[in-house]
């Protein structure tokens, strides 16, 4: 199934740690059979309204996209890990499709 993590992480982030989270995410699907498709690194915006997480408060934050294929089980997983790691604000998942084709129209098919 191809799914898009949207991921909020703290602003201010050392380029090292924010490196690692996207390289760990990317890991995580990729040692349980998935396909990553892309990623965008949407940079440091403020964020709609605060947030509290892991017991701060944040006005800011730095926004990164990332395109996969995997299994449900998956999903949970990575929500969990970005539940309980600290640089995560906020991490959003959606099931974009049950295939790539199912996203994209096809010339051939298109009216």
């Amino acid at each position: 199934m191809f799914y898009e993590l949207l991921c909020i992480t703290r602003a201010g982030l050392m380029e090292a740690n924010f490196k690692d989270l996207v390289r760990n995410s990317a890991k995580h699907v990729l040692e349980r059979g998935g396909v990553v498709r892309g990623f965008e690194n949407w940079g440091e915006m403020p964020l709609a309204k605060r947030i509290r997480r892991h017991q701060v408060y944040h006005t800011r934050g730095h926004f990164w996209l990332m395109h996969f294929d995997t299994n449900p089980v998956v999903i949970t997983e990575l929500r969990k890990m970005f539940n309980n790691d600290p640089r995560v604000i906020r991490g959003n998942i959606v099931k974009l499709g049950e295939r790539l084709e199912d996203i994209i129209e096809r010339p051939d098919k298109t009216h």
